[in-house]
C-alpha cells in the first residue's frame, strides 16, 4: 500500500485547526493568540529547551513570532526572562507562576486532543503509532539535518 501523501498533508491540516479550535475556552478573555500558547506549552512541555531560540527551531515558529510572544507573555507576567551568566547573549525563558497555571489547563487539552485524535485505536495500537511515529520524525529530522549540512 502507497502511503498518499496528499492524505497525510490533509490530515495534519485538518489535526492543526482541530487542536487550535479546542483552546477557544482557555484563551478566551487572556488577550493571548494560539501563538503565545504554543510558547507556554513549549517550554512546559519541554523544559531543558528554554531560549527562544530553541522555541524557534524545535518548534518551528518564525523568530519574529517567537519573540513578539515572548514579549507580550513577559509583559503578562506569564514568563521571566534571565540572562545566562555564562554568556549574556542567551536568555532564559521560564513560566511563572501564571504561567504554569496557563500551561496546566493547556495540558489538559492537549491531553483530551491525542485522547480524541487516539479513540480508535487499541492501547496496543496506540502504541505502535507511538512508536512508529518517532521512527518517521527521527528520519524526517535526519533528512532536514543532512539537506541543511550539505
Amino acid at each position: 500500500m502507497a502511503l498518499n501523501t496528499t492524505l497525510l498533508l490533509r490530515g495534519v491540516q485538518q489535526f492543526k485547526r482541530y487542536y487550535a479550535r479546542q483552546f477557544a475556552g482557555v484563551l478566551e478573555g487572556t488577550d493571548l493568540t494560539m501563538r503565545e500558547m504554543d510558547v507556554v506549552l513549549f517550554l512546559a512541555n519541554n523544559p531543558r529547551c528554554d531560549t527562544a531560540r530553541e522555541v524557534t527551531e524545535l518548534r518551528g515558529l518564525a523568530k519574529s513570532q517567537v519573540s513578539g510572544a515572548v514579549e507580550l507573555l513577559a509583559r503578562k507576567g506569564l514568563l521571566r526572562r534571565e540572562p545566562d551568566p555564562a554568556d549574556r547573549r542567551v536568555v532564559h525563558l521560564s513560566l511563572t507562576d501564571g504561567g504554569q497555571a496557563l500551561a496546566r489547563e493547556g495540558r489538559q487539552v492537549q491531553a483530551a486532543c491525542l485522547e480524541t485524535l487516539l479513540s480508535g485505536l487499541t492501547a496496543e495500537e496506540a502504541a505502535m503509532f507511538q512508536i512508529l511515529l518517532e521512527k518517521v520524525l527521527a528520519a524526517a529530522q535526519t533528512q532536514f539535518q543532512e539537506e541543511a549540512d550539505g
